[in-house]
């Protein structure tokens, strides 16, 4: 009987070990840099390769931690820094698909992968033989004569085992642990339900006459929306992520304006995508896990390793910007109110009417129409001609489209990235249009990332949520969109450009990271790069100089409103995580007001740019406690700027600098000497201030211009 048991257990394990061999998975893809074989990869494949990573990794880790040579750079950190290849493969694909192209079948297995994944963690980060190792190798750095990236390595090896828990009593570690599962799932379940209220909170309307207002092709793109929803003859308006939604700046009937705003900032409030609990259950785990690591809370703790250090240096630069940016916010709201009054309509500015009238004042001050200008931003032309163009013009590199490389999704583009030698430095994949099963916002990752260690070159992909056209119809976008672009294409160019020898060293803090991409929206408008991609879509003319006149003029219109919502889901983020871990489940519709009149940004008119339900960023997408991270860099990247405005500009002298003391290091230096030694000081924060148009340019000081 033994036997039998044993003949038909190997029976199984044959298959199984042959099903893993030839998943796509099991090796590095043939495709030039290891892209995704996307169309060798099914649904089916993910949870094999991710159970099987899983048993690799830890096999691999368990020879590490169980070795009995002497601990050494090369033998524990770099064999760990190898490890989990298959797991690294399959998860940066994985992960991609979740957020950009999911389906049932994906969301149900990352369910029942994200307590593994979670467990897998904790089993190699609180594995205290390892960790012995880890600090063996910590505690003789000095005397090790490590070059400089591999110092930075062992210290962020170290620091990562510390605040993962390596020196919890047994305990601890276990309730740890706990936590850290609960976490996982919570946080699987939030991202499933805000995309299932982002989708059936599309307005769907059965009369064109009520799009009053909204440009032609908005309205051909949501009679198309209609189509995918089986719903022909109808018209839909979906939803983005943030509040306020960009037809309200067009949308002429009021009440359908209030039915817009309501669906997108009632979202998951309720209902059968209600977030409430999990998001002030997902508060309450990480208040436990800062108090088990030693924080007072989780704010505390996730600055710690940032560039602000602590929860209050981030605060002073919100709160110290609020009055400023209240005190514009409600001299453009009495603007409109007055525009309102002129009009006889007889009634108080609400939120949802704020993006239409906005429109109005901006027409009658800057004689400026939205719907005048997108004609002039075509994406094909604004990726090829200005976004590529600018990255040609600052670092030298040419993009060809390749159509032989398998793609995800039919609307994925790639293209070729060539260095200014010609030599292929790395590939890059466009994935533009909004689709109900992608996620809302835009953001940047790796199928491949950079490293000398491993020999690999980058694999870099945007996705955006910009409105899909009719077929035949052009891509228009708003010169918002067209930031975006130009936003997303600089978190590209930091995966492109690094060379950084070790993977765990390509990543940044939070609030660094955002520098690179903030930095380059400032060549949207740039005059020779704006003069080479703004062309009307017919006739291939350039954009009236008047036109550009009023845009540049307009550059900062709006933006008390822009800075006020920004602020207060930054302030509301910091207020969720500084609550302390005995604190009791907070009441969602309570604890939201009561924290924005805390913090003097409780503007009715102005609601946050994300509302606690469906705030992703925080929830969802890593940036817990540091929202604030994109005013932070926004510091460095406008003071960034005015370094090239006062060295000739736009040139490639100036990129090349750029990108060989910023771009191009990674994690391999702490980020403020990175900036110091590129700016020959500290950031300050007039350019910011003067760039968002709430100081003069004869406020700052003379020293700065």
């Amino acid at each position: 009987m033994k036997r039998l048991i044993m003949l038909t257990l190997l029976l199984i394990a044959i298959p199984m070990a042959a099903q893993i061999e030839s998943n796509p998975f099991a090796k590095p893809s043939a495709l030039q840099f290891e892209a995704p074989a996307f169309n060798k990869i099914s649904d089916a494949d993910y949870q094999p390769a991710i159970e099987e990573g899983m048993k690799r990794e830890l096999a691999e880790i368990e020879a590490i931690a169980n070795s009995t040579d002497p601990p050494t750079l090369a033998n524990t950190i770099e064999a760990m820094e190898r490890s989990g290849a298959l797991l690294r493969r399959v998860q940066r694909v994985f992960g991609a698909m979740t957020q950009a192209n999911t389906n049932p079948t994906l969301q149900k297995i990352q369910a029942e992968e994200a307590p593994k994944l979670s467990a897998h963690r904790d089993a190699i980060y609180l594995n205290p033989k390892l960790f012995a190792r880890v600090k063996a190798i910590y505690d003789q750095r000095a005397s090790l004569n490590l070059d400089p990236e591999s110092k930075q390595l062992v210290e962020r090896y170290h620091r990562d085992f510390v605040r993962a828990g390596a020196l919890l009593s047994d305990a601890d570690k276990a309730t740890l642990t706990a936590l850290n599962s609960e976490q996982s799932k919570l946080t699987t379940d939030y991202r499933k339900r805000v995309l299932a209220a982002t989708s059936s909170g599309a307005l769907a309307l059965d009369n064109r006459s009520e799009l009053d207002g909204l440009p032609d092709a908005d309205i051909a793109a949501a009679a198309e929306a209609a189509k995918s929803r089986n719903l022909a003859g109808k018209f839909v308006i979906t939803l983005q992520n943030t509040t306020q939604q960009p037809p309200q700046t067009y949308l002429k009937n009021r009440a359908l304006r209030e039915r817009l705003f309501h669906a997108s900032a009632d979202r998951c409030n309720g209902g059968p995508s209600d977030t409430r609990t999990i998001v002030a259950r997902l508060a309450q785990i990480r208040a436990q896990r800062a108090k088990l690591l030693g924080y007072p809370n989780y704010a505390a703790f996730g600055l710690d390793d940032q560039m602000a250090k602590t929860p209050d240096n981030a605060i002073k630069l919100m709160t110290d910007m609020v009055p400023a940016a209240t005190r514009k916010a409600r001299g453009e709201a009495s603007k409109m109110q007055q525009l309102i009054d002129k009009e006889g309509a007889g009634f108080k500015l609400q939120p949802w009417d704020w993006q239409y009238y906005a429109e109005q004042v901006r027409k009658a001050e800057y004689d400026l129409d939205e719907s005048q200008v997108r004609p002039y931003f075509e994406l094909d032309r604004v990726l090829r001609d200005g976004v590529f163009f600018a990255a040609n013009k600052l670092y030298g590199l040419t993009f060809k489209e390749r159509k032989d490389i398998p793609v995800y999704q039919a609307d994925v583009r790639v293209f070729d990235v060539f260095d200014a030698d010609g030599k292929p430095l790395a590939l890059f994949y466009g994935d533009f249009f909004t689709r109900d099963n992608k996620s809302g916002g835009a953001w940047t990752g790796n199928f491949v990332g950079q490293s000398r260690l491993l020999g690999t070159h980058p694999v870099v992909y945007n996705v955006e949520n910009f409105t899909k056209p009719a077929p035949g119809q052009p891509a228009l976008l708003s010169f918002s969109d067209v930031t975006t672009m130009f936003h997303e294409f600089g978190h590209a160019l930091h995966g492109i450009f690094s060379t950084v020898k070790y993977p765990t060293l390509s990543g940044t803090p939070r609030d660094f990271v955002e520098f690179p991409s903030q930095f380059n929206e400032h060549w949207a408008l740039e005059p020779a790069v704006f003069a080479n991609y703004a062309k009307h879509y017919q006739t291939g003319k350039p954009m009236p100089a008047d036109l550009v006149d009023k845009i540049k003029k307009s550059r900062t219109f709006n933006q008390g409103f822009a800075t006020t919502e920004y602020l207060a889901a930054a302030l509301l983020d910091m207020a969720w995580h500084a609550l302390p871990a005995d604190a009791p489940m907070q009441d969602v519709n309570g604890f939201e007001p009561e924290a924005l009149k805390r913090y003097s940004i409780d503007i009715p008119e102005v609601p946050p740019r994300y509302r606690t339900t469906y705030f992703s960023h925080v929830w969802g997408g890593g940036y817990s406690a540091g929202y604030y991270a994109y005013l932070w860099s926004e510091v460095l990247d406008d003071d960034a700027y005015y370094w090239f405005r006062e060295n000739g500009g736009m040139t490639r002298a100036n990129g090349q600098r750029f990108r060989e003391m910023i771009l191009s290091r990674g994690g391999t230096q702490d980020p403020a000497a990175l900036y110091r030694a590129f700016r020959g000081r500290d950031p300050v924060v007039q350019p910011l201030l003067e760039q968002r148009g709430l100081i003069s340019d004869s406020a700052k000081p003379q020293s700065d211009r």
